[in-house]
């Protein structure tokens, strides 16, 4: 598949075109996806915090690994021990490249012994047959036969329990099971990009629009709403979550070295294994742990009284961003140049400004006081943040399990 095929709807297109009364659509790998369908984006992102939302995730890239080999090439590819994996388990991965260095991240469910899904938000089926030469192993690419939905929120769990035959309510977090929802087959998740409750559902492109209506009609009386990726946006943001593109560079789209990050330097430590299979880059990042990396990705919340005396001082009152910004921006320890934030907002839920930031190791600790770089009235200002520990917003329904 390329990556710079003709812009087409997913296929829940039919659905969404008529609710996206703004018009307001960006491109996502090739597809269509609804930047907000109101005006402005802020019922939608609180339907996903209060309520229950439906988002089109359709545009994510679905890979199927079945065969014999199956196993064997996800534990070439991926950072994760998948022979640890069990049926039925999602594994959250990175996978890097031969320095260690990450490509790209997303999910890896294991559907059966022999049988995986990998979706990822960078076109892989060309490095995934790279990997798999000497393996008895198929690859499909499954992104344009699936649908996918995210039904994220605190009711999205009700909802779901009232039109699917299977077990929601014992589905425990990152695992995935089959199930019948309003009599046609799926795949059900409980992940999602919110850091909310919430589950992802995969269906045939020809049971989309079913599926839509079944569970628009089921949310109705309780607040569902679609969501776009305005919304989506602000959610992962509060939860910590990394953007491929804005808070990293792949690794093999990276101009110059610098650019590049490893899966520690990410705050992805957690998700590497160095007691597994020898999978691409693990030497690499054996190299490193015996050096800890000079980058740690955090949390920075910004103080608000300093933001509003550099307003003040041009006679203005704060100005908030209404959307996630994803411009870098320097952060400093007095003088010096210590690191540079990626994604920034306002939290509606926590009231409080926010952001995602690369910084040097020793000024990484939680509670380190720094300043970021504000631009007031076209002047560069500095205003105080302090590095803080993700999730800044970790909700206990997200894991919980009735």
């Amino acid at each position: 598949m390329s990556a710079t095929r003709a812009v087409q709807g997913t296929p829940f297109h039919e659905r969404t075109a008529p609710l996206c009364l703004t018009g307001n659509w960006r491109r996502w790998a090739g597809h269509l996806s609804a930047s907000s369908y109101e005006p402005t984006h802020e019922h939608e992102y609180h339907a996903i915090r209060s309520a229950a939302a439906l988002i089109d995730v359709s545009p994510l890239y679905k890979y199927r690994l079945s065969g014999p080999g199956a196993a064997a090439l996800a534990n070439r590819v991926v950072t994760r021990d998948v022979d640890r994996q069990a049926v039925g388990q999602v594994y959250y991965t990175p996978w890097c490249d031969a320095a260690g260095k990450v490509r790209d991240d997303g999910t890896l469910h294991r559907l059966g012994e022999t049988d995986f899904r990998l979706t990822s938000a960078e076109p892989t089926l060309g490095w995934l047959h790279e990997n798999s030469r000497g393996l008895d192993v198929e690859l499909v690419d499954e992104t344009e036969r699936l649908g996918a939905l995210a039904l994220q929120g605190p009711l999205s769990r009700e909802i779901l329990r009232r039109i699917t035959d299977g077990d929601v309510e014992g589905l425990r977090y990152f695992r995935v099971m089959s199930a019948r929802i309003a009599g046609f087959r799926a795949e059900i998740s409980r992940t999602g990009y919110t850091g909310d409750l919430g589950y992802e559902i995969w269906v045939d492109a020809e049971d989309a629009i079913p599926l839509w209506d079944a569970l628009t009609a089921a949310g109705e009386p309780f607040g569902l709403a679609p969501a776009g990726l305005l919304a989506l946006d602000m959610a992962r943001l509060e939860a910590g979550l990394l953007l491929v593109d804005v808070d990293y560079v792949p690794a093999h789209r990276a101009v110059i070295e610098d650019q590049k990050s490893s899966p520690d330097e990410l705050g992805l430590g957690w998700t590497v294994s160095l007691n597994g299979s020898n999978y691409v880059g693990r030497a690499a990042l054996g190299a490193e742990r015996a050096r800890p990396p000079a980058w740690r990705f955090r949390g920075i919340a910004l103080d608000w009284d300093s933001l509003e005396e550099a307003y003040a001082a041009v006679h203005l009152p704060p100005r908030l961003p209404g959307m996630t910004l994803r411009d870098s921006v320097p952060l400093y320890a007095g003088s010096r140049q210590v690191g540079y934030a990626t994604s920034r907002g306002w939290s509606p839920t926590l009231k409080t400004y926010l952001g995602l930031a690369h910084l040097r190791a020793e000024f990484a600790s939680v509670g380190t006081e720094l300043e970021i770089e504000v631009t007031v009235e076209h002047e560069r200002r500095r205003a105080r943040a302090t590095v803080a520990k993700t999730p800044f917003l970790d909700p206990g329904r997200k894991r919980a399990t009735p």
